[in-house]
Formats: C-alpha cells, sequence, structure tokens
C-alpha cells in the first residue's frame, strides 16, 4: 500500500534536523530516510562562532543566522526536555604582536564590537602557553550536537517517520507532479546528504568536494578549562577533564578511517598550547561538504523541478542551518526568492 507524504527527506545532520523542524511546524508530513556513515555533523566540535577566527572577520551574515539558530536549539530542547546548547566564550591564543594589533582594531568594528573583548588578556592560566597572551570572544556557543541528533532520531522514530538505510536511488521514480520511492509517494524530495551528495547521480559533482577533518579526544586531569581554546586547532571542553581537539582538513583522503599522520599533527599542536601531559582516548573522522565559494547549496535545478537539495553548510553548518532550512522552505512552499549567494542555480550559466 501507497503511503502518501508531502516530502522524502534525505539525510538527518543539522540540515536534515532543521528542515524536518520547519515540516512539523508547518504540519506538512513527510518521511526520512538515512544511515549513520559520512555525516559530518556527529563528529563536529558542536562550536557556534559568530567569529572568523584567522582574519578576526565576522562570519557570513552572522547576525541573521544567530537570530534563527539560538531560539530554534532553545526550541529542539524544549521538545526533547533535554540540555544541548550552552553559551560559552572562546579564548583565540596570539601567535605575535601583529595578531595583537590586529585583534584590538577589529574589535573597534561596529559589526564586531559585540563579540570581540577590546582588550589583550595576560597569560594567567599557568597549563597554557600564551606568549603574547589571547583574546576573548563573546557570544559563542556550544551544542553536544551527537546527544542531540541520536535524540532527534529517536523523537521521529516514535512519529514512524524514519527509514534507517541507504537511500537507494535505483527505487526512486518520477511521475508528472509526483515522486516515489519504494512504497511512497510524495510531493517533493530533499537531499541533505551533506559529502556524500558526491554519490547522489541527481547532483552536480563538481559543485562541491568531500573534506576529510579528523578529531582527536583527550583527557587532560590538570587543564581545568572552561572556555573554548582556539590556536590552529579549537580545544573544546567536554566535561570531566575530556577535551576535543580539532580538526585536520584533509584535501586528499576521501576514506572514513581515522589516520595516523591526523592523530600526530593533533598531538603536536597540543603539545604547543598546553603545558600539561594528556592522554588520547579517542579519533574520529568524517567528511565535509564543501564549495567553491564557501556558500550553502540550496534549491533545485531546471531539469528536475521536485528534487530540491539542502548542502554546503560547511564548517558554520550548526549556524546557518535553521535560517537556511526556513528559507527552502519558503521557496519550496510559497515561491519565495532565494538569495543569489546561497542559490544552487549560481553554478549555471
Amino acid at each position: 500500500m501507497t503511503k502518501k507524504v508531502d516530502y522524502i527527506v534525505v539525510g538527518l545532520g543539522i540540515a536534515g534536523v532543521s528542515l524536518c523542524e520547519q515540516l512539523w511546524r508547518t504540519n506538512k508530513t513527510f518521511v526520512v530516510i538515512h544511515h549513520n556513515l559520512n555525516v559530518a555533523t556527529h563528529v563536529a566540535g558542536g562550536i557556534i562562532n559568530p567569529v572568523i577566527l584567522k582574519w578576526f572577520t565576522p562570519v557570513w551574515q552572522v547576525t541573521l543566522f544567530l537570530e534563527a539558530a539560538i531560539p530554534f536549539y532553545r526550541t529542539i530542547e524544549d521538545l526533547l526536555s533535554e540540555s544541548f546548547l550552552t553559551e560559552t566564550n572562546i579564548l583565540r591564543i596570539f601567535n605575535s604582536a601583529e595578531e595583537q594589533n590586529m585583534w584590538m582594531a577589529a574589535s573597534d568594528k561596529n559589526e564586531l564590537s559585540k563579540y570581540l573583548e577590546p582588550k589583550i588578556f595576560s597569560d594567567n592560566h599557568e597549563n597554557l602557553k600564551t606568549n603574547f597572551g589571547f583574546g576573548k570572544v563573546n557570544s559563542a556557543f556550544q551544542i553536544k550536537i551527537a546527544a542531540l541528533l541520536s535524540a532527534y532520531e529517536n523523537y521521529l522514530r516514535k512519529k514512524e517517520v524514519v527509514l534507517k538505510e541507504s537511500f537507494d536511488f535505483q527505487r526512486l521514480t518520477f511521475e508528472e507532479d509526483q515522486i516515489h520511492y519504494k512504497n511512497y509517494s510524495a510531493n517533493k524530495i530533499v537531499f541533505a546528504e551533506g559529502a556524500a551528495a558526491v554519490h547522489n547521480p541527481y547532483f552536480p559533482k563538481d559543485f562541491l568536494n568531500q573534506k576529510k577533518g579528523e578529531y582527536i579526544t583527550v583527557k587532560v586531569p590538570y587543564l581545568n578549562l572552561e572556555s573554548i581554546l582556539k590556536g590552529k586547532y579549537y580545544v573544546i571542553p567536554l566535561g570531566e577533564n575530556l577535551y576535543k581537539v580539532g580538526a585536520t582538513f584533509n584535501h586528499h583522503d576521501r576514506s572514513l578511517n581515522p589516520m595516523f599522520e591526523g592523530k600526530e599533527e593533533l598531538v603536536e599542536v597540543l603539545k604547543k598550547m598546553i603545558l600539561v601531559p594528556f592522554e588520547v582516548v579517542n579519533q574520529e573522522a568524517g567528511l565535509r561538504p564543501t564549495v567553491p565559494d564557501r556558500r550553502p547549496l540550496i534549491g533545485n535545478l531546471p531539469s528536475r523541478e521536485l528534487v530540491y537539495f539542502f548542502n554546503g553548510l560547511g564548517t558554520h553548518g550548526l549556524l546557518m542551518a535553521p535560517l537556511l532550512a526556513r528559507q527552502l522552505f519558503n521557496y519550496m512552499e510559497y515561491s519565495e526568492e532565494l538569495p543569489s549567494e546561497i542559490n544552487i542555480r549560481r553554478f549555471i550559466s
């Protein structure tokens, strides 16, 4: 017997979760098809950072994204009766006097003044290597993202709207204004697959690249760090003396296997950031979806009007996903124009 729904959603990373919530709120029916492979969100550090700390510049449209993201995650917490989101700050270690000067200049700009503390903090943490001090980023957040994704999947399972399996493209067919997949019929299908989109026959292969990132989890009994630390990589407090360190950025390896080289790189960088011994207790790898112009890929293509994509969120996916989900929904349901910077059709000449 055919089950009729409004949407088929493929993928349940942060893009898929954000879209599902948008569909629930507007009384749309859907089914989610997903598996856990290649989902970068599952291994991500879970940071919402309003500032690009390499250049001391604001994240693109950060104010708009934050205004949508924080209420979204609070709503998820209320829905699932669990706490996932914590406001925090980020300590950016300076490597030179030049970086100190860049920080002070950036903190004086209107668009950054509410995020960057306008001072240089001295080296007053005995377990950190901060010869040039550090700056403090406010209005940052830490999300227990693996726990959120797991809890939300369980929530959807209770609603009986999840198929945990690899998507079988051979079973996808089209008939006029309807989409058919196995025993489901839908008005639209949305692929929110992340880096796995490179295997999707409907997704243009030159629009997106897979980039491997690796994290290690370390146990550091005497670090006593509550804020997120940022040097070359992030050091993220997890509680109980555990910290997540990463992520690397490998342009060539497409495997999900944690590599010795990745571990060694993270270990060596951490040794340059802290002064106390540590133990590596875990290592993880994931594939990020990256786009040439570093902007999301949202919408559909003229060749398949009923097939939509929600991808390319990159390193700021946790920040951007809630607002992008709303924009995609309004495009699909009300034909509201997508911003040109995120419209997947921008790459079509």
